[in-house]
């Protein structure tokens, strides 16, 4: 632990961001199943998180600004603090509603989400290069601890939010979600963090969009690389498993829930133990960041292939093959292990090619692209399921990790001072 400057700090940020990150994924999965369950047709599953993953993107960006103008607590109280309150009003949703109204008012909570989600993220991640002191190794580390645990987290989200829903309800269960956040984030605030900055009065708003041909470069990557997971993972794979397990009936709907809720769940759990081991599979102590974009850019080649191979997997279903579910399970699984390690790789070095005078501001910069990239993948993942089924999704996916992959080649070995 020696490595790490600041435990202190580092524990009380990792706590509001992983309960962040456990509610998200609760209310992910309550969302995307509920709403099935009434019939919203996959495009309409996918505008309800469009919403969130669009103010998430606009919030990335000006959360960089926020935090180095007003200081990183400030913008992690101010995240959990929205999402207390979005959670809260969205559980007064009326049964009674219109699907329109419905939508509606889910996709405004769901913004609301969205903008608190980004200011938690751009905190946690911003502050790691000033707690480990910016040194190289202890950087790549904890970056990945931390991205992994919380994915871990919201892998366990996923999974509670199915359960939630079935025993709970719709209405019960982000109530009991709101009051664990709000118990959370009144410890946070009496605990409070510090060795983070404080915010500078003359940082401008302009400032925000990055001149590092790096960063940049890295952010594009980021954005298709996300996009290209969110076109499978957000609607597509969830609703034609769905589809395959439940007979029609009430209790064949509750058991598909529960499925897809073990899928999803354990899916990210594993992503997330990945992320977090991922500095011992590629032995970040003795591989510089010239080894380390290198290795980004092999990684890059397999996902594309994979996701291709099983898009042309769904087209013998027609044959009633009762494997192919489960074979596209394995090979999902194997897709997850492999962007684990490069969404790892993605978080260690957007921290070495940031410089610390503005480490909050290309943060927020780099998260706003994968925020854009998650933007384009919910709506194709719910344009391309109702239009071609779970086959055009994985094929959608494997064109957008060919343009990941192409953003990649361009990044160059230089880190930051």
């Amino acid at each position: 632990m020696s490595e790490l400057k600041h435990l202190h700090t580092y524990v009380v940020v990792s706590v509001g961001y992983g309960a962040f990150m456990f509610t998200d994924g609760v209310v992910r999965m309550i969302l995307l199943l509920h709403f099935h369950t009434l019939d919203f047709t996959p495009v309409q599953l996918a505008m309800i998180f469009l919403m969130y993953e669009l103010v998430s993107m606009i919030t990335n960006l000006y959360s960089g600004w926020v935090g180095a103008k007003f200081g990183m607590a400030r913008t992690l109280y101010g995240g959990l603090i929205i999402q207390i309150i979005a959670l809260s009003i969205l559980a007064q949703m009326n049964p009674d509603w219109s699907i329109a109204a419905s939508l509606v008012f889910i996709m405004v909570l769901q913004g609301m989400s969205g903008a608190a989600r980004n200011l938690t993220t751009t905190t946690s991640k911003s502050s790691l290069k000033i707690i480990t002191d910016n040194q190289e190794g202890a950087l790549f580390k904890w970056a990945a601890r931390l991205t992994g645990s919380k994915n871990f987290i919201r892998g366990a989200g996923f999974l509670s939010g199915a359960l939630l829903l079935g025993l709970l309800g719709f209405s019960t269960s982000l109530i009991l979600i709101a009051g664990f956040l709000a118990v959370v984030t009144v410890g946070v605030v009496i605990v409070g963090v510090s060795n983070l900055p404080v915010g500078e009065k003359g940082i401008r708003l302009r400032e925000v969009f990055s001149k590092n041909e790096n960063v940049n470069s890295l952010a594009m990557a980021r954005m298709f690389l996300y996009g290209a997971r969110d076109v499978w993972f957000v609607v597509g794979f969830p609703i034609y498993l769905f589809e395959v397990i439940s007979d029609g009936s009430l209790a064949g709907d509750m058991r598909a829930c529960l499925l897809v809720g073990l899928f999803t769940g354990v899916w990210i759990v594993v992503y997330g133990m990945i992320q977090t081991f991922s500095p011992n599979f590629v032995k970040y102590d003795n591989l510089p960041v010239l080894t380390l974009v290198q290795y980004l850019k092999n990684l890059g080649r397999g996902i594309p292939a994979i996701l291709f191979i099983l898009g042309g997997l769904t087209f013998l279903e027609h044959m009633n093959f009762n494997w192919i579910p489960a074979t596209l399970i394995l090979g999902l699984f194997i897709i997850g292990y492999i962007f684990a390690i490069s969404s790892s790789i993605h978080s260690f070095l957007i921290l070495a090619f940031s410089q610390s005078s503005r480490i909050t501001l290309d943060v927020g910069y780099y998260y706003m692209a994968n925020s854009g990239g998650r933007v384009i993948g919910t709506f194709l993942s719910g344009l391309s399921f109702q239009l071609g089924g779970i086959s055009l999704c994985l094929f959608t996916a494997s064109a957008m990790a060919v343009l990941a992959w192409f953003a990649s080649l361009r990044i160059k070995p230089v880190p930051a001072s």
